[in-house]
């Protein structure tokens, strides 16, 4: 891994830890955690409270939502009674919408969008636009790999590092997005390399699959 993509997945563990805190799980609830995200990548939905309760031994639902949003490795209703999403997917209105052949799905934001395809090994069509412009962004992978991308090769992911406020989906990732070229990118970061980092789309690829990949793949405790 390049020692800048390296830099940036250490800088986002330090400020949305979600392996540090799935490994702090008892076994059942990581179990949860995992079938969430299978759940929303398969079917385009989180799990139901019922398919929840299958999973764990004690089928104590709403302890384990509650643990698991406030550790913000769910995001869940108003109330807390259903979870709607797991990084890097949800079912909460967003402007990045993916399809993964039938199945659609919206991403928390633009490096979550690029992160699901290397996280399942699928190919993945993402519908987005250009934080700036508004200017629409079309982007087909599989796997690692940039199949298409419109209207360039040259769209680039923005990230304004922050500590998240509630739930990092409500907050820091609204500024975790796409930018429809690099002068455009150069823009919005307006010379603050300090706080704003850009990256290419297959930058922002190994960024998402090194800092996500390990929730599916990390020994449970």
């Amino acid at each position: 891994m390049a020692a800048d993509i390296a830099a940036a997945v250490a800088r986002l563990n330090d400020q949305l830890p979600l392996l540090a805190r799935q490994q702090a799980l008892p076994a059942p609830l990581v179990e949860v955690h995992r079938a969430l995200l299978r759940s929303l990548v398969e079917r385009g939905r989180p799990l139901s409270r019922d398919e929840i309760g299958e999973i764990l031994p004690d089928g104590a639902v709403d302890p384990a939502l509650r643990r698991l949003g406030h550790d913000d490795l769910a995001v869940l209703s108003p109330g807390g009674s259903e979870a709607l999403g797991a990084y890097p997917m949800t079912v909460e209105s967003t402007p990045h919408r993916l399809r993964l052949g039938a199945v659609s799905v919206n991403a928390m934001c633009a490096l979550d969008a690029l992160s699901v395809a290397p996280m399942f090994g699928t190919e993945v069509e993402i519908d987005s636009r250009c934080h700036l412009t508004g200017e629409p962004i079309h982007v087909r992978q599989r796997d690692h790999e940039i199949l298409e991308a419109s209207p360039s090769t040259e769209v680039r992911v923005g990230v304004r590092w922050q500590q998240p406020s509630g739930p990092a989906a409500h907050s820091m990732c609204m500024e975790m997005v796409f930018l429809k070229d690099a002068a455009t990118a150069r823009s919005w970061q307006a010379g603050d390399t300090t706080n704003i980092s850009l990256f290419t789309l297959s930058e922002a690829v190994d960024f998402g699959a090194a800092f996500f990949k390990p929730l599916l793949e990390a020994q449970a405790q």
